[in-house]
């Protein structure tokens, strides 16, 4: 975004220079990115001042030049030899200094140099206007009516001032900023001094509404206000110089003077204009409306559009479109050379409705750019007046009906409670509440109420302009206090620590839910959701009755007549369903809770996490074959988990659980914390599902209560990791996990894994026996290992596995 300084400098009058400007703004977020110098004509007329001619003389060796001395107000008169014939003595004039290079309105540019013409000494040169480039007349040279000094640069003279245009990286959330008098209120905050808008005290329009645009807002969500004005007598034609100029500066080039009115005021308020040529406005009507899907539309740039039922179009009283809503005006309804009524339009558009209408037709506009971010609603009308006075001025309009201002909703202003001790702690610096409230009153921050609960001290309920968009909660307010305040005022501590990062607050319960959510998620797993009250007989023989079900006393359905005391049947009826329609393959997990009642008839709730494996872990491929889920797809999921969670070392023992058909159950520090395995055959042929089950509950209640999340940093080892492997033969009854168990309390400092790669059984080894091949993988972090270091922890291992399993080391 670019923004001039010499335009600014109308809004907020300041005699910062251009760098220190820069500078601030840079400081509060919108970011400098670029300054460049603009002048007015080039060279800008360095060098060139006013000078009064002395004296004049004919040259003695040329008829057709003069011989004059001028006083350039350095008390040294220069001798200049001039060819001007309308020269004379006393006269006020323009004087190029030696040195100064000139930039004619015709021609390349030259420098001033000190030469002798026909013999005579000239120090420098009176000018004519083309020979500085301010016109084209070369009948003479200038002569000027000023009581101005000799000396006085001829650029102030002539109102020449050179201009600075910054290149600001405006960013998304900057909405408010996206104009001249955005940045003119940011300044108006950090240099503490007011900032104006244009006046539009002097317009005045008519209280006959008879010649009027109808409005009508079909859509009073994507348009919350829609204003307008009806212009006569419009002069369509260049725009004067002083508005060509402004333009040029932030790179844009003039059109015609109604155009370039309303992106002059685009970019001096920031609110979008359109200008209609009001005849081509069928029926004497407005319709803010959807667009009919697939009806065709011709933009401006003479593109033929299909649109789509989404887009928001301002159309005529037949329903045409003229204009695609905050983005793109139509290529028959626009401002021509033979326009003389015009109807300039002025809105709010929600940013949703522009962003998807400016996405599908790939049309980025300066509009669009604004109001995908946010308007003001509150510049609707100021924006509207001041381009109306504009034309008047420009274009010779008058104004021919009242404004109109559909509005109906009004929107509200935000409102936002701010804690000051919230900011001190956020920002890391005490700020005295006078200056917070400075900055707020300087922001437009409206202070309406304090501390207004009597407990509640120190605490400020504050209403928040429209135009702040991005300002919609507490940290919000205080980031922008922060801004003003200055981030380079904030005070590096004495000594900074980092040990906060050793110590984590409690972990957020909803948090960790959705840590372990996107991890199942991720892995391919559907979360679903099922009924918390289930069926008795699923828990119940025949003639015996179950004392630890939670039952409901005036059920609805014997089918739903008891809080279920495990999610696994819940379950098992998705799945059931799922397989019914041939969906078969399904990896399915739920959150949810478990509800029994025990010998003393208190009941008790528990949060459980269940994932359910059935069908083919993965589909088939011209890679590989597709395969039955296993129990090690199961234990993997569990396992990670598990992981997430920091529970990584837990041990394992068979499963004891009512329903699952053999499996393992994995202890922390002695607690239950999941079980799993396959579903018994008798679960599923009651629950009438017809292949394998996988099934793992894990206690989320204990998971959550134990779960803290650490940070454990360290530097990456500088010395290699060995591997070592063996197999082991053991009874058939001893488990990797035991084997595994073993190792850990043999050798704790050097052993970093252990991983078991194949497992064997087969007469070579003999009746209930096994082997396991495993590998071990050994590290020092201080130095690195030698063979007989690692010899000796590899000699610990096999004579701690033969003592303890009962281990045969195949050599």
């Amino acid at each position: 975004m670019r923004i001039s300084l010499d335009w600014l400098k109308t809004l907020i009058p300041t005699d910062k220079s251009a760098a220190e400007i820069g500078a601030l703004l840079t400081g509060s977020g919108l970011e400098v990115e670029s300054a460049e110098e603009l002048e007015s004509i080039p060279g800008g007329l360095r060098g060139v001042v006013l000078g009064t001619v002395l004296t004049c003389e004919r040259h003695p060796d040329a008829d057709k030049l003069s011989l004059t001395t001028v006083d350039v107000g350095d008390g040294t008169p220069r001798q200049i030899v001039c060819g001007a014939p309308n020269v004379a003595a006393g006269q006020r004039v323009v004087v190029a200094l030696e040195g100064a290079t000139l930039y004619p309105a015709s021609g390349e540019p030259f420098k001033i140099k000190k030469s002798k013409i026909r013999g005579a000494a000239s120090e420098g040169m009176i000018c004519a206007e083309d020979e500085i480039g301010l016109g084209q007349s070369h009948a003479g040279i200038m002569v000027l009516d000023t009581e101005l000094p000799n000396g006085t640069p001829a650029a102030g003279y002539f109102g020449l001032g050179s201009d600075t245009v910054y290149e600001i990286g405006l960013t998304p959330n900057r909405a408010d900023a996206a104009s001249h008098y955005g940045v003119a209120r940011e300044l108006r905050a950090l240099l503490r001094q007011p900032c104006h808008l244009p006046d539009v005290s002097g317009f005045v329009a008519p209280a006959s509404a008879e010649k009027n645009i109808k409005v009508t807002i079909e859509d009073t969500e994507a348009a919350p206000r829609y204003a307008g004005l009806l212009l006569e007598n419009v002069q369509v034609g260049p725009s004067p110089e002083w508005l060509q100029r402004r333009l040029h500066s932030i790179g844009l080039s003039p059109i015609n003077n109604v155009v370039d009115v309303t992106n002059f005021v685009l970019h001096e308020l920031g609110q979008p204009l359109h200008a209609f040529d009001a005849d081509q406005i069928t029926g004497g009507q407005i319709r803010v409306k959807r667009a009919e899907a697939g009806e065709k539309f011709v933009t401006l740039d003479g593109v033929e559009r299909s649109l789509k039922a989404e887009d928001l179009v301002i159309a005529d009283a037949n329903g045409a479109p003229m204009a695609l809503a905050g983005v793109f005006g139509g290529k028959t309804s626009g401002v021509s050379e033979s326009t003389t009524r015009v109807f300039l339009e002025s809105a709010y558009f929600g940013p949703a409705a522009v962003r998807r209408t400016s996405q599908t037709h790939n049309l980025k506009t300066d509009a669009s750019f604004r109001f995908e971010r946010g308007t003001d609603l509150n510049m609707v009308l100021v924006a509207l007046k001041r381009a109306a006075l504009l034309l008047q001025e420009v274009a010779g309009a008058t104004v021919a009906a009242p404004i109109v201002d559909e509005y109906p909703a009004p929107v509200q202003p935000a409102t936002v409670r701010l804690r000051l001790p919230r900011v001190e702690r956020l920002v890391g610096q005490y700020i005295a509440p006078e200056r917070i409230r400075q900055i707020l009153t300087d922001l437009d921050i409206e202070i309406t109420e304090e501390n207004p609960d009597a407990g509640d001290q120190d605490t400020w309920t504050l209403t928040v302009p429209p135009h702040k968009v991005d300002v919609t909660r507490e940290a919000d307010v205080i980031e922008e206090i922060l801004r003003i305040y200055g981030y380079n005022n904030v005070a590096l501590r004495p000594n900074n620590s980092a040990s906060f990062l050793a110590k984590f607050p409690n972990p957020d319960p909803e948090v960790t839910r959705v840590k372990i959510t996107s991890l199942l998620s991720g892995q391919g797993f559907s979360e679903i959701l099922t009924n918390s009250l289930t069926n008795s007989l699923y828990f119940e023989k025949e003639g015996e009755t179950n004392n630890s079900l939670v039952r409901i006393l005036n059920y609805n359905s014997v089918d739903l007549n008891v809080m279920r005391p495990t999610l696994l049947h819940s379950g098992l009826e998705i799945i059931r369903h799922n397989l019914n329609r041939r969906q078969r393959d399904l990896k399915l997990y739920e959150f949810g809770k478990t509800y029994t009642q025990n010998e003393n008839g208190k009941y008790q709730e528990r949060n459980k996490l269940v994932i359910y494996l059935t069908g083919n872990a993965a589909g088939e491929t011209w890679q590989q074959k597709s395969e039955k889920a296993a129990f090690h797809d199961l234990a993997g999921a569990v396992q990670q988990v598990l992981a997430a969670l920091g529970f990584g070392g837990a041990a394992s023992q068979p499963v004891q659980h009512e329903y699952l058909a053999g499996g393992l159950t994995l202890l922390v520090h002695n607690q239950p914390l999941a079980q799993f395995g396959a579903v018994s055959a008798s679960v599923l042929k009651r629950m009438d599902v017809t292949q394998p089950v996988w099934y793992a509950e894990l206690d989320w209640d204990a998971l959550s209560k134990k779960y803290k999340p650490t940070l454990v940093a360290r530097e990456l080892s500088k010395f290699p990791e060995v591997r070592r492997d063996l197999s082991i033969v053991v009874d058939a009854a001893v488990t990797f996990d035991q084997l595994q168990q073993i190792a850990r309390r043999t050798e704790k400092k050097l052993l970093q894994s252990i991983n078991v790669f194949d497992v064997y059984a087969g007469d070579n080894l003999g009746a209930g026996k096994k082997s396991y091949s495993v590998s071990f993988t050994l590290q020092d972090f201080s130095q690195t290992l030698s063979e007989q270091a690692i010899d000796q922890v590899m000699q610990k291992l096999i004579q701690q596995f033969e003592k303890q399993a009962g281990a045969l080391i195949r050599k």
